[in-house]
């Protein structure tokens, strides 16, 4: 099957867009056992076309209020709740090929609807950039979700590979984990990454946020993602790590700027008021993608 994706990025993290609506032949258009095997052979950097997953392009859920519906799986097949640099450059999908002309956006994800507004390139009347607003963070355990005996976790020691640490999580609709390093580029992320994801008391496993504080309104963060390891951003996982600095009193102030191998996402709101993450978004290249099963 002759597959056409659209890939894009959002602060270097990087998916492949498969338009379900009007490039997809109805029979797999919503079927998530397609996706999955296609999401490992197409997602592939040396193989495939290359991409941290897939982000699928659908019409919303009947009954449902949203102008569009987005699934998205991750390099290993495995699908996600949400991604906050996908949905970003979904906004920017749509409205660039005339789907929609809203500049406010909803999207429906398997972690709610999410209102994206998109901002435009002066005069060239494509998305340059996009505002989401992210909704609530959950700190309750069994929201996260997490097998632990306290109702939040919050500053809770974890050992990973014979090395204590201390974790905050929380869910942005998936969830994520946050750990305090004092030099995060020199820090193993990939080895204690995949040792904290894969820890028995996250059932559906976790993403890894390890933060670096520069001051009261930057930090340095590296993400080692559920699924599809490092990546050079996470646009739930900035808002993750703004939402447990806000928590723990580490920051006062109204925003963070949260600095990420690929780019700077700016996070702002409140915990009973929800999250708001403005970010790029950025068109590849278009191609094809030949799927042998």
């Amino acid at each position: 099957m002759n597959i056409k994706f659209t890939k894009l990025q959002g602060a270097g993290n990087d998916y492949l867009y498969l338009d379900a609506i009007n490039d997809l032949p109805s029979c797999v258009s919503d079927a998530p056992d397609f996706y999955n095997r296609l999401a490992v052979k197409i997602s592939d950097r040396h193989f495939g076309a290359g991409s941290d997953g897939i982000i699928i392009i659908l019409p919303p859920s009947s009954g449902n209020e949203a102008d569009f519906r987005m699934r998205m799986f991750n390099a290993d097949g495995s699908e996600g709740e949400m991604c906050g640099n996908g949905i970003r450059c979904f906004a920017k999908y749509v409205y660039d090929r005339h789907l929609t002309d809203k500049k406010n956006i909803n999207i429906e994800t398997l972690a709610g609807i999410k209102t994206v507004e998109v901002f435009l390139y002066g005069g060239m009347g494509t998305v340059k950039e996009a505002r989401v607003f992210m909704g609530l963070p959950e700190f309750k355990t069994e929201k996260v979700p997490a097998n632990f005996g306290k109702s939040e976790i919050i500053n809770e020691k974890i050992d990973a590979g014979g090395k204590e640490f201390e974790i905050s999580c929380v869910s942005m609709g998936n969830p994520h984990c946050a750990v305090f390093v004092e030099d995060v580029k020199n820090f193993d992320v990939h080895y204690y990454g995949s040792l904290i994801e894969n820890n028995e008391m996250f059932p559906k496993r976790i993403n890894v946020e390890f933060v670096q504080m520069i001051d009261d309104k930057n930090v340095l963060v590296r993400t080692w993602e559920r699924g599809s390891g490092e990546t050079l951003a996470c646009g739930t996982g900035a808002c993750a790590v703004y939402s447990i600095m806000r928590k723990t009193g580490k920051i006062k102030g109204n925003g963070l700027n949260v600095n990420l191998y690929g780019g700077t996402l700016n996070i702002s709101g409140g915990l009973n008021e929800g999250i708001y993450m403005v970010g790029p978004a950025e068109e590849v290249f278009t191609g094809y993608f030949d799927f042998k099963e």
